[in-house]
Protein backbone atom coordinates (compact mmCIF):
# COMPACT_ATOMS: atom_id res chain seq x y z
CA UNK A 1 0.00 0.00 0.00
CA UNK A 2 1.60 3.49 -0.98
CA UNK A 3 1.07 7.02 0.35
CA UNK A 4 1.38 9.28 -3.09
CA UNK A 5 -1.71 10.60 -3.94
CA UNK A 6 -4.89 12.49 -3.15
CA UNK A 7 -6.22 14.12 0.33
CA UNK A 8 -3.65 13.87 2.63
CA UNK A 9 -4.48 14.03 6.26
CA UNK A 10 -4.08 17.38 8.62
CA UNK A 11 -0.40 17.27 9.96
CA UNK A 12 -0.98 18.13 13.61
CA UNK A 13 -1.75 15.82 16.72
CA UNK A 14 -4.62 14.55 17.36
CA UNK A 15 -3.73 12.78 21.17
CA UNK A 16 -5.95 10.88 23.47
CA UNK A 17 -5.96 11.71 27.36
CA UNK A 18 -5.71 7.94 27.61
CA UNK A 19 -2.85 7.56 25.20
CA UNK A 20 0.62 9.02 26.10
CA UNK A 21 4.10 9.09 23.38
CA UNK A 22 6.14 5.41 23.28
CA UNK A 23 8.26 5.64 25.40
CA UNK A 24 8.16 2.22 27.40
CA UNK A 25 10.48 -0.90 26.51
CA UNK A 26 8.84 -4.12 24.92
CA UNK A 27 9.29 -5.46 28.41
CA UNK A 28 6.68 -3.16 29.60
CA UNK A 29 4.45 -3.50 26.02
CA UNK A 30 4.16 -6.98 27.13
CA UNK A 31 2.83 -6.74 30.80
CA UNK A 32 1.15 -3.13 30.38
CA UNK A 33 -0.51 -3.68 26.69
CA UNK A 34 -1.44 -0.12 24.66
CA UNK A 35 -0.71 2.26 27.95
CA UNK A 36 2.61 3.31 26.22
CA UNK A 37 0.82 3.99 22.80
CA UNK A 38 0.45 7.45 21.42
CA UNK A 39 -2.17 8.50 18.47
CA UNK A 40 -0.61 10.89 15.62
CA UNK A 41 -2.53 12.08 13.08
CA UNK A 42 0.17 11.87 10.89
CA UNK A 43 0.42 12.86 6.77
CA UNK A 44 -1.60 10.23 5.13
CA UNK A 45 -2.14 11.02 1.33
CA UNK A 46 -2.15 8.03 -0.94
CA UNK A 47 -5.29 5.71 -1.49
CA UNK A 48 -5.82 1.88 -0.20
CA UNK A 49 -2.94 0.65 -1.86
CA UNK A 50 -2.04 2.65 -5.12
CA UNK A 51 -0.16 0.65 -7.68
CA UNK A 52 3.77 0.35 -7.55
CA UNK A 53 5.25 0.93 -10.73
CA UNK A 54 6.38 -2.22 -12.75
CA UNK A 55 8.75 -4.29 -10.37
CA UNK A 56 12.10 -4.84 -11.60
CA UNK A 57 13.43 -8.49 -11.64
CA UNK A 58 16.00 -8.01 -9.42
CA UNK A 59 17.19 -6.55 -6.29
CA UNK A 60 14.81 -7.58 -2.78
CA UNK A 61 14.76 -11.40 -2.29
CA UNK A 62 12.01 -13.52 -3.09
CA UNK A 63 9.65 -15.13 -0.84
CA UNK A 64 11.25 -18.60 1.31
CA UNK A 65 9.40 -21.49 0.20
CA UNK A 66 6.53 -21.88 2.94
CA UNK A 67 5.21 -18.49 1.34
CA UNK A 68 3.18 -20.91 -0.55
CA UNK A 69 2.35 -22.84 2.69
CA UNK A 70 1.04 -20.65 4.98
CA UNK A 71 0.61 -22.05 8.75
CA UNK A 72 -3.67 -22.45 8.43
CA UNK A 73 -3.98 -21.39 4.67
CA UNK A 74 -5.83 -23.89 2.18
CA UNK A 75 -4.37 -25.55 -0.44
CA UNK A 76 -6.58 -24.35 -2.99
CA UNK A 77 -9.10 -21.60 -2.93
CA UNK A 78 -11.61 -23.67 -2.83
CA UNK A 79 -10.45 -25.98 0.13
CA UNK A 80 -12.93 -25.34 3.31
CA UNK A 81 -10.76 -23.65 6.06
CA UNK A 82 -10.54 -24.50 9.54
CA UNK A 83 -13.40 -24.62 12.29
CA UNK A 84 -13.41 -22.52 15.56
CA UNK A 85 -12.53 -24.38 18.54
CA UNK A 86 -15.39 -25.93 20.91
CA UNK A 87 -14.29 -23.18 23.20
CA UNK A 88 -11.88 -20.62 24.12
CA UNK A 89 -11.30 -17.44 25.12
CA UNK A 90 -13.67 -16.14 21.56
CA UNK A 91 -16.10 -18.25 21.49
CA UNK A 92 -19.62 -16.68 19.67
CA UNK A 93 -16.78 -13.49 18.50
CA UNK A 94 -16.84 -12.50 15.32
CA UNK A 95 -13.40 -11.31 13.55
CA UNK A 96 -13.01 -9.89 9.70
CA UNK A 97 -9.89 -10.53 8.09
CA UNK A 98 -9.34 -7.80 5.04
CA UNK A 99 -6.54 -9.44 2.81
CA UNK A 100 -5.16 -6.23 1.25
CA UNK A 101 -5.75 -6.32 -2.44
CA UNK A 102 -6.31 -9.28 -4.80
CA UNK A 103 -3.14 -11.50 -6.48
CA UNK A 104 -5.78 -10.74 -9.76
CA UNK A 105 -6.18 -7.25 -9.78
CA UNK A 106 -3.03 -6.46 -12.43
CA UNK A 107 -5.66 -8.34 -15.19
CA UNK A 108 -8.62 -6.36 -14.00
CA UNK A 109 -7.40 -2.86 -14.80
CA UNK A 110 -10.81 -1.22 -15.79
CA UNK A 111 -12.87 -3.28 -12.74
CA UNK A 112 -10.66 -1.79 -10.32
CA UNK A 113 -10.56 1.56 -11.57
CA UNK A 114 -13.98 2.45 -11.44
CA UNK A 115 -15.06 5.03 -8.58
CA UNK A 116 -17.16 4.19 -5.83
CA UNK A 117 -18.22 6.44 -2.81
CA UNK A 118 -16.56 5.91 0.47
CA UNK A 119 -18.56 9.21 1.94
CA UNK A 120 -16.02 11.66 2.11
CA UNK A 121 -15.06 11.18 -1.97
CA UNK A 122 -14.96 8.74 -4.31
CA UNK A 123 -11.88 6.88 -5.52
CA UNK A 124 -11.05 3.63 -7.08
CA UNK A 125 -12.68 0.68 -6.49
CA UNK A 126 -9.07 -1.09 -5.25
CA UNK A 127 -5.74 -1.20 -6.36
CA UNK A 128 -3.01 -3.54 -7.35
CA UNK A 129 -0.94 -3.10 -4.01
CA UNK A 130 2.75 -2.89 -4.49
CA UNK A 131 5.09 -5.78 -4.82
CA UNK A 132 9.05 -6.17 -3.82
CA UNK A 133 11.49 -5.02 -6.06
CA UNK A 134 11.63 -8.89 -7.33
CA UNK A 135 8.62 -8.95 -7.82
CA UNK A 136 6.25 -10.41 -5.28
CA UNK A 137 3.20 -8.73 -4.83
CA UNK A 138 1.57 -6.85 -1.70
CA UNK A 139 -1.75 -9.54 -2.40
CA UNK A 140 0.29 -12.67 -1.98
CA UNK A 141 1.98 -11.41 1.17
CA UNK A 142 -1.21 -10.27 2.55
CA UNK A 143 -3.19 -13.56 1.86
CA UNK A 144 -0.47 -15.68 3.10
CA UNK A 145 -0.70 -13.47 6.65
CA UNK A 146 -4.69 -13.99 6.66
CA UNK A 147 -4.58 -17.72 6.47
CA UNK A 148 -2.14 -17.53 9.22
CA UNK A 149 -4.08 -15.11 11.23
CA UNK A 150 -7.25 -16.90 10.92
CA UNK A 151 -5.75 -20.26 11.98
CA UNK A 152 -4.61 -18.81 15.54
CA UNK A 153 -8.02 -16.94 15.83
CA UNK A 154 -10.05 -19.89 15.07
CA UNK A 155 -7.76 -21.94 17.95
CA UNK A 156 -9.02 -19.37 20.29
CA UNK A 157 -12.84 -20.10 19.16
CA UNK A 158 -13.66 -17.09 17.34
CA UNK A 159 -15.84 -17.30 13.84
CA UNK A 160 -13.66 -15.58 11.10
CA UNK A 161 -14.32 -14.35 7.79
CA UNK A 162 -11.91 -13.26 5.33
CA UNK A 163 -13.14 -10.75 2.58
CA UNK A 164 -11.53 -12.57 0.15
CA UNK A 165 -9.18 -15.73 -0.12
CA UNK A 166 -8.13 -15.83 -3.43
CA UNK A 167 -10.94 -16.84 -4.61
CA UNK A 168 -12.63 -14.10 -7.02
CA UNK A 169 -10.97 -12.62 -10.14
CA UNK A 170 -10.58 -9.32 -8.66
CA UNK A 171 -11.45 -7.10 -5.16
CA UNK A 172 -13.90 -6.65 -3.77
CA UNK A 173 -14.00 -3.36 -3.86
CA UNK A 174 -13.15 -1.08 -0.90
CA UNK A 175 -16.97 -0.22 0.17
CA UNK A 176 -17.65 -4.30 -0.45
CA UNK A 177 -14.84 -4.79 2.17
CA UNK A 178 -16.07 -2.88 4.77
CA UNK A 179 -19.73 -3.77 3.93
CA UNK A 180 -18.74 -7.58 4.74
CA UNK A 181 -17.46 -6.79 7.98
CA UNK A 182 -20.51 -4.68 8.79
CA UNK A 183 -22.79 -7.11 7.48
CA UNK A 184 -20.64 -9.91 9.85
CA UNK A 185 -21.38 -7.70 12.87
CA UNK A 186 -17.86 -8.20 13.24
CA UNK A 187 -16.91 -7.73 16.89
CA UNK A 188 -13.53 -6.64 15.23
CA UNK A 189 -11.83 -5.86 11.76
CA UNK A 190 -8.46 -5.39 10.26
CA UNK A 191 -7.03 -4.56 6.99
CA UNK A 192 -3.76 -6.20 6.45
CA UNK A 193 -1.22 -4.41 4.29
CA UNK A 194 2.61 -3.45 3.45
CA UNK A 195 3.66 -0.35 2.26
CA UNK A 196 5.50 0.72 -0.59
CA UNK A 197 7.33 3.81 0.62
CA UNK A 198 10.64 4.71 -0.41
CA UNK A 199 13.99 3.03 0.83
CA UNK A 200 15.18 3.65 3.80
CA UNK A 201 11.75 4.05 4.85
CA UNK A 202 11.26 0.83 7.58
CA UNK A 203 9.15 -0.39 10.38
CA UNK A 204 5.50 -0.66 10.66
CA UNK A 205 2.08 1.30 11.48
CA UNK A 206 -1.35 0.54 12.29
CA UNK A 207 -3.85 3.34 10.87
CA UNK A 208 -6.87 3.93 12.76
CA UNK A 209 -10.03 5.86 11.36
CA UNK A 210 -10.56 9.43 12.06
CA UNK A 211 -13.78 11.42 12.70
CA UNK A 212 -16.18 10.96 9.02
CA UNK A 213 -19.35 12.44 8.67
CA UNK A 214 -20.80 12.96 5.65
CA UNK A 215 -22.50 11.03 2.68
CA UNK A 216 -22.74 7.13 3.43
CA UNK A 217 -19.78 7.34 6.04
CA UNK A 218 -20.54 8.05 9.90
CA UNK A 219 -17.45 7.09 12.06
CA UNK A 220 -17.69 8.68 14.95
CA UNK A 221 -19.31 5.30 17.14
CA UNK A 222 -16.24 3.43 15.96
CA UNK A 223 -13.36 5.43 16.73
CA UNK A 224 -12.88 5.36 19.89
CA UNK A 225 -13.30 1.45 19.70
CA UNK A 226 -10.88 1.21 17.11
CA UNK A 227 -8.27 2.99 18.38
CA UNK A 228 -8.30 0.38 21.54
CA UNK A 229 -8.27 -2.12 18.86
CA UNK A 230 -4.75 -0.70 17.44
CA UNK A 231 -3.02 -0.22 20.42
CA UNK A 232 -3.79 -3.62 21.70
CA UNK A 233 -2.40 -4.56 17.79
CA UNK A 234 0.33 -2.63 17.74
CA UNK A 235 1.71 -3.17 21.35
CA UNK A 236 1.27 -7.09 20.35
CA UNK A 237 3.27 -6.76 16.67
CA UNK A 238 6.01 -5.19 18.54
CA UNK A 239 6.41 -7.47 20.93
CA UNK A 240 5.91 -10.42 19.04
CA UNK A 241 8.02 -9.73 15.85
CA UNK A 242 10.41 -6.96 17.29
CA UNK A 243 10.20 -4.73 14.31
CA UNK A 244 10.26 -1.42 14.93
CA UNK A 245 7.19 1.47 14.48
CA UNK A 246 7.34 3.58 11.51
CA UNK A 247 10.22 5.86 11.08
CA UNK A 248 8.51 7.74 8.41
CA UNK A 249 4.64 8.11 9.26
CA UNK A 250 3.25 8.48 13.27
CA UNK A 251 5.91 10.43 14.82
CA UNK A 252 7.56 7.17 16.27
CA UNK A 253 4.12 5.70 17.80
CA UNK A 254 3.24 2.76 15.15
CA UNK A 255 -0.35 4.90 14.97
CA UNK A 256 -1.64 6.96 12.46
CA UNK A 257 -4.74 8.48 11.78
CA UNK A 258 -6.89 8.64 8.30
CA UNK A 259 -10.29 9.78 7.01
CA UNK A 260 -9.78 9.24 3.22
CA UNK A 261 -9.71 5.24 3.50
CA UNK A 262 -13.21 3.00 2.24
CA UNK A 263 -12.64 0.50 4.28
CA UNK A 264 -12.51 2.19 7.62
CA UNK A 265 -14.88 5.46 6.56
CA UNK A 266 -17.67 2.84 5.98
CA UNK A 267 -17.01 0.52 8.25
CA UNK A 268 -19.48 0.18 11.38
CA UNK A 269 -17.97 -1.96 13.27
CA UNK A 270 -14.33 -1.78 15.50
CA UNK A 271 -11.35 -1.78 12.29
CA UNK A 272 -8.10 -1.03 12.00
CA UNK A 273 -5.67 -1.07 8.98
CA UNK A 274 -1.82 -2.69 9.35
CA UNK A 275 1.06 -1.80 7.30
CA UNK A 276 3.17 -4.71 8.64
CA UNK A 277 6.29 -3.32 6.50
CA UNK A 278 7.85 -1.41 3.83
CA UNK A 279 8.28 -3.65 0.77
CA UNK A 280 10.64 -1.14 -1.13
CA UNK A 281 13.32 -1.27 1.83
CA UNK A 282 15.70 -4.46 1.87
CA UNK A 283 15.86 -5.07 5.26
CA UNK A 284 12.12 -4.70 5.83
CA UNK A 285 11.71 -7.46 2.78
CA UNK A 286 13.99 -9.97 4.42
CA UNK A 287 11.53 -9.62 7.53
CA UNK A 288 8.05 -9.80 4.96
CA UNK A 289 9.61 -12.61 2.88
CA UNK A 290 10.42 -14.73 5.85
CA UNK A 291 7.91 -16.99 6.62
CA UNK A 292 8.75 -17.42 10.11
CA UNK A 293 8.07 -13.32 10.59
CA UNK A 294 4.93 -14.00 8.40
CA UNK A 295 4.04 -15.78 11.33
CA UNK A 296 5.48 -13.72 14.32
CA UNK A 297 3.38 -11.04 12.97
CA UNK A 298 -0.05 -12.84 12.64
CA UNK A 299 1.15 -14.13 16.36
CA UNK A 300 0.58 -10.42 16.75
CA UNK A 301 -2.30 -9.31 15.69
CA UNK A 302 -3.73 -12.59 16.96
CA UNK A 303 -2.64 -11.56 20.56
CA UNK A 304 -3.80 -7.51 19.88
CA UNK A 305 -7.29 -8.89 18.89
CA UNK A 306 -7.80 -11.56 21.62
CA UNK A 307 -6.32 -8.91 24.20
CA UNK A 308 -9.05 -6.25 22.62
CA UNK A 309 -12.06 -8.86 22.72
CA UNK A 310 -11.59 -10.10 26.11
CA UNK A 311 -11.31 -6.52 27.49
Amino acid sequence: MSYSGPGPEPSHPRRSPLRRPLTVAVAALAAGGLLGWGVYAAVGGGDEGRAASAAPSGGAASPDDDAKRPAGSSPSPGTKSPSPSASGPLKGKVVVIDPGHNPGNFQHASEINRQVDIGTHRKECDTTGTATNAGWPEAEFTLDVAHRLRTLLQEQGATVKLTQDGDRPYGPCVDERARIGNEARADAAISIHADGSGAGNRGFHVILPGAVHGGGADTRPIVAPSAELGERVAGNFLRTTGSAPSNYLGDGTGLVTRTDLGGLNLSTVPKVFIECGNMRDDKDVALLTSGTWRQKAAQGMSEGIVSFLRG
